[in-house]
Order: structure tokens, then C-alpha cells, then sequence
């Protein structure tokens, strides 16, 4: 018998909430392609409940976008 192992995931959500200290967070990180062909890895971090703020880096193929991630 052989294990295959899953493929990695192409998004994450993590978000850390402790009302004692005041702190909702979210981080989130993903793998998209754009329209023009690109790969790209997102990354949107923030308060939850606010917009938050985004960084977009662009990659040729999804394997080196995933290496980054």
C-alpha cells in the first residue's frame, strides 16, 4: 500500500481572536491566476471587519508561486 501525499493547499485563513487583549486579526494567503496568465500569491492581513491591506506578487508558474507561499 502507498500514501499519496495531498497536494498543498492554495489558500489559507488564519485569524486569532482574544477579547481579553482586544485582538481580531486575520491573515489570509492564497494562489490565483491573473488575467494576463500570471500566477500570483496574495496575501491580505487586518483587523476582522475591516478591509485590511493586500500584497500581490507575481510568479511565471504556480510551483514557484507555492515555494513562496
Amino acid at each position: 500500500m502507498t500514501i499519496q501525499p495531498e497536494p498543498s493547499p492554495s489558500a489559507v485563513y488564519l485569524r486569532r481572536i482574544d477579547p481579553t487583549q482586544n485582538i481580531s486579526r486575520f491573515y489570509s494567503i492564497r494562489i490565483e491566476k491573473d488575467l494576463f496568465g500570471e500566477w500570483c500569491l496574495i496575501r491580505e492581513w487586518g483587523r476582522i471587519g475591516t478591509i485590511g491591506r493586500t500584497r500581490r506578487d507575481g510568479f511565471p508558474d504556480a510551483a514557484q508561486a507555492l515555494d513562496a507561499m
